[in-house]
């Protein structure tokens, strides 16, 4: 029989801090990572299907002039047209799933974690579990202001674009809030593959090698 892995989704907004969870899946208990964004990214390049389909849509004026994607130009586009964005994702979310899978099955000897901002129930199909990393919208604000230097406006737009509160819950099996410490973070992940909720068909994954390490 097959083997297949143990698949944990993690979504959360913009500024929530999926990547530190990420690095402590990844560092201390042997998740491969997937985030979905820079798989949507990857397929944005020259040549590939996402590409094509998108050049197709918005046409030629989309593109630098080393003939790749200019891609602040056409987040600016859709970020300010809902129906544009929504097409936009409908050309180029199934190609990216495909994809997704495709790698998350190439790594069957250890759990996949995959990231992508957008809960929906074709992303919680997919999984065994799904994580919803919780921060709060003032603190999502500022940690973007200090990391990327966006402004108060461009915050707005892009929090207001994306999922409410309520939709993230619904297609979570847990939560994890990330408003304080990085320690404080760890904690919760560790307390959460250590519960039952991870036990799939004997694919747990294995929390032993977090024990082994020095306590910080």
């Amino acid at each position: 029989m097959e083997q297949i892995p143990f698949i944990l989704g993690l979504t959360g907004g913009v500024g929530a801090g999926k990547s530190t969870v990420l690095d402590i899946l990844k560092e201390d208990f042997g998740f491969y990572v997937i985030q979905a964004d820079q798989t949507a990214k990857e397929l944005m390049e020259p040549g590939m299907a996402g590409y094509e389909a998108v050049c197709r849509y918005l046409g030629p004026d989309i593109l630098d002039g080393d003939g790749r994607i200019n891609r602040p130009l056409m987040a600016e586009i859709i970020f300010g047209d809902r129906q544009k964005r929504e097409e936009v994702d409908r050309l180029t979310h199934p190609l990216t799933w495909k994809r997704v899978m495709e790698d998350a099955h190439a790594h069957r000897d250890q759990p996949v974690v995959i990231e992508a901002a957008i809960p929906s129930k074709e992303f919680r199909d997919k999984c065994d579990e799904m994580w919803y990393l919780y921060t709060s919208r003032e603190n999502r604000a500022k940690r973007l202001k200090a990391s990327r230097g966006y402004s108060d406006e461009k915050i707005r737009n892009i929090m207001e674009s994306q999922a409410d509160e309520d939709t993230f819950r619904r297609f979570s099996d847990a939560v994890i809030d990330n408003n304080g410490t990085a320690q404080e973070t760890k904690a919760q992940i560790t307390l959460l593959l250590q519960t039952d909720l991870l036990q799939t068909n004997g694919r747990r994954p294995d929390t032993s090698a977090d024990k082994n390490k020095t306590k910080d």
